[in-house]
């Protein structure tokens, strides 16, 4: 185990020291975040980012849906298909699969005549579109691109982890499915090869590892364990960490509940509005709490809480408290 020690960190609106401890799963150089839709998977992938970066390891964020969130937690202009810096030692990039395809043909055809033709070429472009798992193919090519110490593009840089924001369940199971089928349907060729290479790639514990992210609730927490196991035993894909994500914060003991006396009409409005906050506010907690316990008798991986932000919107300073939550 590694023992914590404290550094400095700079990220837009300063500096600021923080106990860092390195977490198991952040030593490894591929990581798929995934679970339910809406429960918080994009802010835990930003979060595990800004925290690899201030352990010191050139980290990149990688989305592959059409919102853009690291450029809007930053502050920064739209990163499209591009490797933007925004923040010391952590980028982002959003992998559109067009681009991933152009870039695949790049790579593949050494001469520019016949690249440019084939990119002109109406008959390749309906092909693209056709083909089932094509686009998702591509886009895990780009991935695993980005994985490696050698880059195939030019003036590639080398990162030390990448953190893959995934689709939700139901289309992140079929998403690292993908170069399986594609190796099975294409028995032989170029494609079966490198289907099998992205797929030795997902399953190799030692360099892959998955993250899933969880909320406090009935189905996400039956869904998380459903997809635990699909994950581990359906496509052989490390879990390496269950994050329940916006947990409430545990205000009032057990005595505190009970010393609050039953208010009537007459007292004042504020008073009352302040205790039903109060009862509420328990309630929801002790609620979680039981689903929490629900997660940890279902489950194998190690669970790691993170505390329900109050913000209107995710903000950088959110995103920090959570990276240190990550502890």
């Amino acid at each position: 185990m590694k023992l914590p020690y404290s550094c400095h960190a700079t990220l837009p609106g300063g500096e600021f020291r923080l106990n860092v401890l390195i977490l198991d799963y952040l030593e490894k150089r591929l990581i798929f975040v995934t679970g339910k839709g809406g429960v918080g998977k994009s802010t835990v992938a930003i979060a595990m980012g800004i925290r690899a970066a201030l352990e010191g390891k050139r980290t990149i964020v990688v989305e592959v849906a059409s919102t853009e969130n690291t450029s809007r937690i930053f502050r920064q202009e739209e990163v499209g298909y591009r490797e933007v810096e925004v923040a010391n030692d952590l980028w982002a990039i959003s992998i559109d699969p067009e681009d991933s395809m152009r870039e695949y043909v790049l790579l593949q055809l050494k001469v520019k005549a016949m690249r440019d033709l084939l990119f002109r070429s109406r008959m390749f472009t309906y092909l693209a579109e056709a083909t089932p798992g094509l686009k998702e193919l591509v886009t895990i090519g780009k991935i695993w691109e980005l994985a490696q110490p050698d880059r195939k593009i030019k003036h590639g840089r080398r990162y030390d982890l990448v953190i893959v924001d995934s689709p939700a369940t139901g289309h992140g199971i079929s998403f690292l499915q993908t170069p399986r089928t594609f190796a099975n349907i294409a028995r032989v060729g170029p494609m079966h090869t490198q289907a099998r290479e992205l797929e030795d790639m997902i399953t190799n514990h030692d360099l892959t590892g998955s993250v899933i992210v969880s909320l406090p609730e009935e189905m996400p927490v039956n869904e998380t364990a459903g997809l635990e196991a699909e994950l581990t035993g359906d496509i052989g894909v490390s879990v390496d960490r269950v994050i329940m994500n916006a947990l409430y914060p545990d205000r009032f003991s057990k005595e505190d509940m009970k010393a609050l006396k039953p208010l009537s009409r007459n007292d004042e409005a504020d008073l009352r509005a302040v205790q039903r906050a109060a009862l509420t506010q328990s309630r929801r907690s002790t609620a979680q709490q039981e689903q929490l316990e629900r997660l940890r008798t279902m489950v194998s991986a190690p669970i790691t809480t993170l505390p329900f932000m109050f913000e209107p919107e995710m903000t950088l300073k959110a995103s920090r408290q959570l990276a240190e939550g990550l502890r």
